[in-house]
């Protein structure tokens, strides 16, 4: 049973601010009528694309102190590989993204004064960007380490989850301020 779009056409426009057909151009993921839709990438060329994403989690500095000491072993490195494994399933958890090859994936989790600071690197060759598997990387390994040390300190926040760069593909690159 169809019940129209999930997304109205005019709520579409409203939240994007744009008119008309500006607004296929700019929100790929709907078509005219205001419907999700998978993006069409096969005419698309393939191109050397970048994504690094980044993540904080915030905790106190006894929490980072014992986290060294946890007897579910060490939650830097057991984010790193949930943030490796993540990008890889990034298609499966967002709808609408397409399964890519993807040909580099780095986890980076540094303790740093006040908590965590996660970073992911990821690169393909192909018609689309991996900002999404970027993201998810990031975001995945935030989490393990905030599941880690939960019992330690449940103030825990996981923060500042945000592109921080891109580049390949027609848009070009991209460099978040400050990153």
């Amino acid at each position: 049973m169809n019940r129209g779009p999930s997304v109205y056409p005019w709520r579409v426009r409203e939240l994007s601010g744009l008119k008309g057909d500006n607004l296929r151009g700019k929100l790929s993921h709907y078509d005219r009528r205001g419907q999700a839709r998978m993006v069409d990438v096969s005419a698309k060329a393939n191109t050397d694309r970048r994504a690094v994403a980044g993540a904080f989690v915030k905790m106190r500095p006894a929490t980072l102190r014992a986290a060294g000491r946890n007897p579910k072993g060490d939650p830097l490195e057991i984010a790193r590989f949930a943030g490796i494994a993540a990008a890889k399933r990034t298609a499966e958890l967002i709808p609408l993204c397409h399964p890519l090859l993807l040909s580099h994936i780095d986890v980076e989790a540094r303790l740093c004064k006040n908590g965590v600071r996660i970073t992911s690197t990821i690169r393909t060759t192909g018609p689309t960007g991996v900002e999404m598997e970027a993201l998810v990387a990031a975001s995945i390994a935030a989490l393990t380490v905030y599941d880690m040390c939960k019992a330690l300190d449940r103030g825990i926040e996981i923060t500042e989850v945000r592109l921080l760069e891109k580049s390949g593909g027609k848009s070009g690159g991209y460099r978040a301020p400050g990153a």
